[in-house]
């Protein structure tokens, strides 16, 4: 948009044009007072169409200012305008090229997801295939873990699933369970466990006893009256014989464990397999 080309001529020479032509104008007047000649009314009508052509001269002067004004206000508003479209433009340009760049570092990642999920599921059913027979092993050695043992492990146990194949357990779970078995039975291994029960005795009665587990492999019970017996693990249970003479002994290895004798040796039988 171009402004309004400006005059060639300026005002001042206008001016000066128009007070000549009013000059010799007035000086025609007659001395003598007669009425002016023709020509000079035919003068004075062109000066007064000049004043009027000056009138509507300065009025188009003016307007012509006036729109030059106002179009240079306009230019700076659309300048303005247009500087700060052009900063909109550059930030969305940035932030459109930021979400390509984490459009693509997602994409990246969720390949690197995609991958290490297909690991995972390799690895469980890798897992799940080593841990089915361990659970195999669990079943099997419970019944030779000592009853108390036994107990200690049946909230884990509970969570072996009856078919490896149609459990809904994942492997990891299923691994989880048979660890903490393992680790009760450890731990038991390297105790003295004891536990009140009821045995039938070789007459035949059933007696309440103490009964001393020593570790996961041997075992003794003895009734207050001193009858007593040894325990050993079977592949189908404890097997419990008779021991007449170890009543004595103990009764007071229950002493030295319950702290109401001092520690002292004592000759019981262990059989190893």
């Amino acid at each position: 948009m171009n402004p309004p080309p400006a005059s060639t001529h300026s005002p001042a020479l206008h001016l000066c044009g128009l007070l000549l032509a009013v000059c010799p104008a007035t000086g025609l007047t007659a001395q003598d007072g007669t009425k002016p000649a023709p020509a000079n009314a035919a003068r004075t009508q062109s000066l007064e169409e000049m004043r009027l052509a000056m009138g509507k001269w300065i009025e188009a002067q003016q307007l012509l200012a006036k729109e030059r004004n106002e179009w240079q206000q306009g230019k700076e508003l659309l300048t303005t305008r247009i500087d700060l479209v052009q900063k909109e433009i550059a930030l969305l340009e940035g932030k459109i090229g930021d979400a390509k760049a984490s459009a693509e570092k997602a994409s990246a990642q969720k390949a690197e997801l995609l991958a290490a999920n297909e690991s995972l599921k390799a690895d469980s059913a890798l897992l799940a295939q080593a841990v089915a027979p361990l659970e195999v092993e669990i079943k099997k050695l419970v019944p030779t873990l000592p009853e108390p043992i036994a107990e200690r492990t049946n909230k884990l146990r509970e969570r072996i699933p009856a078919d490896a194949a149609t459990t809904r357990s994942s492997a990891a779970e299923r691994l989880q369970n048979v660890l903490g078995i393992l680790d009760i039975v450890n731990k038991a291994n390297t105790e003295i466990t004891l536990n009140f029960e009821v045995r039938t005795l070789p007459s035949g009665k059933r007696a309440e006893v103490q009964a001393i587990y020593v570790g996961l492999g041997q075992a003794y019970y003895v009734t207050a009256d001193g009858d007593a017996g040894v325990g050993r693990p079977t592949p189908s249970g404890w097997q419990w014989e008779p021991a007449q003479t170890l009543g004595r002994d103990l009764l007071l290895a229950l002493d030295v464990m319950k702290g109401k004798h001092s520690a002292t040796f004592l000759p019981l039988p262990v059989v190893l397999q």
